[in-house]
């Protein structure tokens, strides 16, 4: 965590500008971003194309987490700080409505914000001992059974050492921060986001004995494709899809960087849990 106090104002925009609602409100907003710093570019969040992101200290990302995600991972290497602004359904991950951005962001330039750095993943997938993709991913690696439908066979290490073999629809690793996505959906852990820290959960297992475990992340985890269906595939943040042949190796680690978010002072984790899963309460408390 940290601040900003020592920066130059410099502003990125990214959203889903393919959304006539994204690009409508990024444009009525930015007489307000270009009174509070300089907004170097206007971007979609998956493809930052020749912005320039020196000097940049704040991304201000307009959408919901899945344009959140894609910003992510498209920072990965740069440091620069993430304002979620939600124009989602969810916002789980962006953290703040318009209001609050505009009573919040001269403070953030001033330094007097938190930044919360969120672990992220690095994959790679091998096929014949060559690498053919790599990626980072905010919330998890998925390795999706696909057509025929098929239960898969998929066997886990860390660091050599053999953790289970997997015979199911599936497996999903994720981050601290993924385990409230599709980590969750499986029945997986909720981690605390600023943990340290990776899950690995079965989808749909086919015994009850294999159950979601929570490993340490400064290991390599390298998962083998034993048997696998034609449209067998690793899912990175349920946005970028890498197929998945026999014999080919996944590698997920602990990414170089970390994503770096600003913080709502208004809201916190436990509290946005109740909130937005209802998680934690009794329908008896309600009386």
């Amino acid at each position: 965590m940290g601040n900003m106090s020592d920066l130059e104002n410099k502003i990125i925009v990214l959203g889903n500008l393919v959304r006539p609602e994204v690009a409508d409100k990024i444009n009525q907003l930015k007489p307000f971003l270009l009174s509070q710093g300089q907004v170097v570019a206007v971007c979609q969040a998956d493809n930052l194309g020749e912005a320039e992101t020196d000097g940049v200290v704040l991304a201000v990302v307009f959408g919901g987490d899945g344009t959140l995600l894609a910003a992510a991972r498209n920072l990965a290497e740069t440091g620069i700080a993430i304002l979620g602004v939600n124009m989602g359904k969810f916002g789980f991950l962006a953290e703040f409505d318009f209001e609050q951005m505009k009573q919040q962001l001269p403070l953030i330039l001033a330094g007097e914000s938190i930044i919360t750095e969120r672990m992220m993943l690095d994959v790679a997938v091998y096929s014949g001992g060559n690498c053919v993709a790599r990626s980072p991913a905010m919330n998890e690696a998925a390795i999706c059974a696909g057509a025929d439908f098929r239960m898969i066979d998929v066997h886990v290490a860390q660091n050599g050492s053999s953790i289970a073999q997997y015979l199911g629809d599936g497996l999903v690793v994720s981050t601290p921060t993924g385990t409230t996505g599709y980590g969750l959906s499986a029945g997986g852990p909720i981690l605390s986001p600023t943990l340290d820290a990776i899950s690995i959960t079965p989808v749909a297992p086919h015994t009850v004995s294999i159950r979601p475990i929570v490993v340490r992340s400064d290991q390599t985890i390298s998962i083998t494709a034993v048997r696998v269906n034609r449209g067998t595939s690793v899912m990175l943040d349920g946005q970028i899809n890498i197929p998945l042949g026999k014999g080919d190796i996944v590698e997920v680690k602990r990414g170089s960087m970390c994503a770096k978010f600003v913080s709502n002072p208004t809201r916190n984790f436990f509290a946005t849990l109740a909130g937005k899963f209802q998680w934690g309460r009794s329908p008896h408390h309600d009386q």
